[in-house]
């Protein structure tokens, strides 16, 4: 196994900071993604940044924060937890929480069909097992029956603002699962608006944590929706429908 790549000196330093030890199997799994994901960005329409010390910074770091944050809230705490990121892009967050964390069973939901030619890419190279990659838009995703009601968690990052994001995500959850969304100011104001999604998909508004990230970068919260109550058939409307029409 190589050393601890140099390039990826801040990635480390940051989770040492988490409370985290990258070991050389995720060093290397992150050397390779970056390498992947700096080949791919144009074709594939992955980031608009290419500088590998910002990708690391406001992909990976944030990413990986948002594991920490999610163990600290006791919303991780069992093995083989079974996660849906959704309108995933380029991997984020959820291939991040991945390589840190192996016992994760990762599904990576994305409309484009290019992004998932290159996860199904970073997949194979980085040899990362229980990780499916499906290729959906969010309101598809959301009747599908094999994925419909299946997940202990579903995270979501810059996909949508939370009204419509509850009606995305929530179908996917198990009775008792979380929404995990972070978001920065606005978040406290996307969560009262999506009052009446959450009431209309049978959810529970659960609070917030804060993403833990360092002090040089805008704050972030991680904002919580439970699943408590039974699924509406009707939910999620067809495609295109939640981001014209947002539950109110």
């Amino acid at each position: 196994m190589s050393t601890t790549p140099s390039s990826l000196e801040f990635l480390r330093s940051e989770a040492f900071r988490l409370g985290l030890q990258l070991d050389d199997v995720a060093l290397d799994r992150f050397e390779r993604y970056l390498t992947l994901l700096l080949e791919w960005r144009e074709r594939a329409g992955l980031t608009s940044i290419s500088d590998p010390l910002t990708i690391q910074q406001r992909h990976f770091v944030e990413s990986v924060a948002l594991l920490v944050a999610l163990r600290g809230g006791g919303l991780l705490h069992d093995e083989g937890a079974k996660i849906a990121d959704l309108g995933t892009g380029a991997g984020f967050p959820g291939l991040p929480m991945r390589i840190v964390d192996p016992t994760l069973q990762l599904t990576l939901i994305e409309s484009s069909s290019r992004r998932c030619r290159f996860l199904e890419t970073v997949v194979d190279a980085l040899h990362l097992d229980g990780v499916a990659v499906i290729q959906a838009r969010a309101e598809e995703a959301g009747h599908d029956p094999v994925l419909r009601a299946g997940f202990d968690l579903v995270v979501a990052r810059a996909l949508a603002a939370l009204p419509i994001l509850v009606e995305y995500a929530l179908p996917l959850l198990r009775e008792g699962g979380i929404l995990a969304a972070p978001k920065g100011s606005r978040g406290a104001s996307e969560l009262e608006a999506a009052a009446g999604a959450i009431a209309a998909l049978g959810g529970q508004a659960e609070g917030s944590l804060a993403l833990p990230l360092s002090e040089d970068v805008p704050p972030q919260r991680v904002y919580m929706v439970r699943r408590v109550g039974r699924l509406d058939e009707r939910f999620p409307r067809r495609p295109g429908v939640p981001s014209r029409r947002p539950l109110r």
